[in-house]
C-alpha cells in the first residue's frame, strides 16, 4: 500500500487575507508508491485570452433568463446564435467548463458585481457583460491573483480591457463576496449552487469510476500485475472500496472500477497516458459488449454515431480475434478523419471505416456495408442518467443546450419530444437494411419517452421490408429474464445510483436469424446438438448463451 493518502480537498471557500474565492477540487501532492507526472493545471494560472471569449459566448447563450423584477445585468443583444471557434479539442473542453462554472454561480457573481459598485459601468457596454461574469468568476477562482501571459497568445483587446477593470476594484470585489455570505447565512460558497446541480456533483464526485482495458497492448493480468506493484488491492465488489482498492465490473471483465477519489492518479500513470487504460462511462461498455456478443465472424458492425473515439477504439479491441470490420458515420471533414485515425493508431486500432455520410443518409443498399449485420446504435439523449453528464456531453461533442438542462435537472417537455422524434427516425431507419440481423440500441436517459417507448413504436411502425422476417426484442446478454416475463421486461436497465451511473439498453433481432448464424462448416461426420425449448422466451437465452460460442456444430432446435 502506498505510504499515505491523497488529501481529496471538496470544494469549498478559502479565505485568505479576508478575501473569499471559488476553489475546485484538487490532490495533495503524494508520497507514496503510486506513480504521478507532473501535469499543469488547467485555469491555475488563468486562460488564454480566446477561451474568456469563448466561455462568454457560450455562457450568453447557456445563462439562466431572469424575470423583469429580478434583472440585475443587462447582457445586451441575445438574438442568435454566437460562432465559437476553438483553437482545439482542450481549449473546446476548458471554454465549456469555465461557462458552465459561471453558470453555477451566476446568482452570486451577479449580486458581488452590483454589490460592489463595479456594475454598471460607462467603459464596459452591455455586450462585453458575459465576458465579465465570467472573467469574475475566474478572478475568484485564482484568489484575485494577476493571470499568467501564455506564450503565443493572441490578444484581445476587450479580454485585456475587462480584466484590468476588475483588477482596477479588486478590493472591493472580495469586500462584497464577504457581505453577500454574510447576507445569505452561507457557511460556504456551495451555498449559491442551485441544489439540483450540487446533488448531481456530489454524486459524480462519489460515483466509482470506469475504465477499459485496451487489450491491444496489455493484458488484464498484466494490468492487475501492474497496479498491485503500485499498491492496489483488488476487492470483490464496490462496498468494498478502501482507496487504493479495484474490483472487476460484474457486467464487463475487461472493465476495472475504482474509487473516485483515484480518478487524477490513475489519470497519471503509464497505463493511461500509453493508451492501456481508458476512462469512460460504463453504459458504452455496455453497448459496444452487447453489439460483440450479436456480431459473428467475418461479418461487419456499423456505428450509427461518432460519439467519443474511445467507444468505436473499444468495440475495434473487442472484435480483435474476428475479421470484422467497423464502419462509423458522420465523420465530416478531413481533418477529423486525420484526427481520428492517428488517435486509433495510436491505440492499435485496424479495423475501423470513417464515413462522412450521417447515419440517416445511407442507403441500406450501400455495397460498402455488404457485410454488415450488426447496428450499435447510441443516439443523442438527456444524458441525465450518466455518472458525469456535463463529461459525456463533451467528450461525445454532444448538444451542448442540454448543458442548460442538466442546470435544472430536467428536461423540458418540447426538448424531450424532439430528442425521441429524432431518436425514432434513427431507429427506423436502421430497421430499413435487410442483411442487418441485430440493432443495439442503447442511452443514458431516465425518461420512458427516449427509451422504451422509441423502441416499441420502432417495433410497431412495420416498416421492415422483408414482412417474414420481422424484428422482435431478445434479452442482452446481461439480462436475466424468466419465461413469464414481459418485453418491457426485457429491456437491460441500470437505475442511477450512489454507486453505478444509468444505462439503458434494448436489443433488437430478426426472427429465425439466429438459428442461420449457428449454421456453421460441421461435416457429416458430427452429430447435431438437440434442445427441447418450452418457448420463445427461453430459446432466446440458451442461444444467446451459445452465440459466438459454438464452432463445428450445427445446432438444431426441436420443438
Amino acid at each position: 500500500m502506498p505510504d499515505s493518502e491523497s488529501n481529496l480537498e471538496s470544494s469549498d471557500v478559502d479565505v485568505i487575507n479576508g478575501t473569499s474565492v471559488l476553489s475546485e477540487t484538487k490532490i495533495s501532492d503524494e508520497k507514496g508508491s503510486v506513480e504521478k507526472r507532473a501535469v499543469p493545471q488547467i485555469g491555475k494560472d488563468g486562460y488564454p485570452d480566446s477561451i474568456y471569449i469563448n466561455a462568454a459566448k457560450i455562457f450568453q447563450g447557456l445563462r439562466t433568463e431572469k424575470s423583469s423584477g429580478k434583472i440585475l445585468l443587462r447582457y445586451g443583444d441575445t438574438s442568435g446564435s454566437p460562432t465559437v471557434a476553438f483553437k482545439d479539442e482542450q481549449s473546446r473542453r476548458v471554454s465549456y467548463e469555465l461557462a458552465f462554472k459561471t453558470l453555477k454561480y451566476q446568482d452570486l457573481l451577479e449580486e458581488v458585481l452590483v454589490e460592489s459598485k463595479v456594475y454598471p459601468s460607462y467603459s464596459i457596454p452591455d455586450e462585453l457583460t458575459s465576458l465579465l461574469v465570467v472573467m469574475l468568476c475566474d478572478l475568484q477562482d485564482r484568489k484575485f491573483q494577476n493571470r499568467k501571459i501564455f506564450a503565443e497568445e493572441e490578444i484581445v483587446a476587450e479580454v485585456q480591457e475587462v480584466g484590468n477593470y476588475l483588477y482596477s476594484y479588486e478590493t472591493k470585489l472580495a469586500a462584497a463576496l464577504a457581505r453577500c455570505r454574510i447576507k445569505h447565512d452561507a457557511l460556504s460558497i456551495e451555498y449559491f449552487v442551485p441544489e439540483t446541480i450540487l446533488k448531481q456533483e456530489q454524486r459524480t464526485s462519489a460515483l466509482p469510476i470506469c475504465f477499459w482495458i485496451n487489450t491491444f497492448k496489455i493484458s488484464l493480468e498484466d494490468v492487475i500485475k501492474d497496479l498491485e506493484m503500485k499498491g492496489f488491492t483488488k476487492v470483490e465488489s464496490v462496498s468494498d472500496f478502501d482507496h487504493y482498492t479495484y474490483a472487476v465490473d460484474q457486467h464487463c471483465r475487461d472493465v476495472l472500477v475504482f474509487p473516485s477519489s483515484l480518478k487524477e492518479e490513475l489519470l497519471n500513470l503509464d497505463l493511461s497516458a500509453d493508451c492501456k487504460l481508458l476512462l469512460q462511462d460504463k453504459s458504452r461498455s455496455l453497448a459496444v459488449h452487447s453489439a460483440r456478443a450479436l456480431l459473428s465472424e467475418g461479418a461487419d458492425i456499423i456505428m450509427a454515431h461518432l460519439g467519443s473515439h474511445l467507444t468505436i477504439a473499444h468495440m475495434s479491441v473487442l472484435t480483435n480475434d474476428s475479421s470484422s470490420s467497423i464502419f462509423v458515420c458522420g465523420v465530416k471533414s478531413s481533418a477529423k478523419e486525420e484526427e481520428l485515425m492517428n488517435s486509433f493508431s495510436h491505440m492499435g486500432c485496424t479495423n475501423i471505416s470513417l464515413l462522412h455520410e450521417d447515419f440517416t443518409e445511407l442507403r441500406p443498399t450501400d455495397p460498402r456495408l455488404e457485410k454488415a449485420t450488426v447496428i450499435l446504435l447510441i443516439p443523442q439523449c438527456s444524458e441525465l442518467g450518466a455518472g458525469n453528464p456535463m463529461e459525456l456531453i463533451l467528450s461525445e461533442h454532444g448538444d451542448a443546450d442540454l448543458l442548460q438542462d442538466l442546470f435544472q435537472g430536467f428536461v423540458s417537455e418540447d426538448k424531450l419530444r424532439i430528442l425521441a422524434e429524432r431518436q425514432l427516425n434513427e431507429l427506423l431507419h436502421a430497421l430499413k437494411f435487410n442483411k442487418v440481423q441485430a440493432i443495439v440500441y442503447c442511452t443514458c436517459s431516465v425518461y420512458p419517452e427516449e427509451n422504451e417507448l422509441v423502441v416499441k413504436k420502432a417495433l410497431e411502425s412495420g416498416v421492415e421490408r422483408d414482412k417474414a422476417r420481422r424484428y422482435r426484442l431478445i434479452p442482452s446478454i446481461f439480462s436475466t429474464c424468466s419465461d413469464s416475463e414481459s418485453s418491457t421486461e426485457m429491456f437491460f436497465k441500470i437505475e442511477p445510483s450512489e454507486i453505478s451511473s444509468g444505462c439503458f439498453l434494448a436489443v433488437l433481432e430478426r426472427e429465425f436469424s439466429r438459428y442461420k448464424s449457428f449454421q456453421s462448416t460441421a461435416t457429416a461426420s458430427k452429430p447435431p446438438v438437440c434442445f427441447s425449448l418450452p418457448s420463445t422466451t427461453i430459446l432466446n437465452k440458451i442461444i444467446s448463451q451459445f452465440h459466438g460460442a459454438v464452432t463445428g456444430e450445427t445446432i438444431t432446435l426441436c420443438s
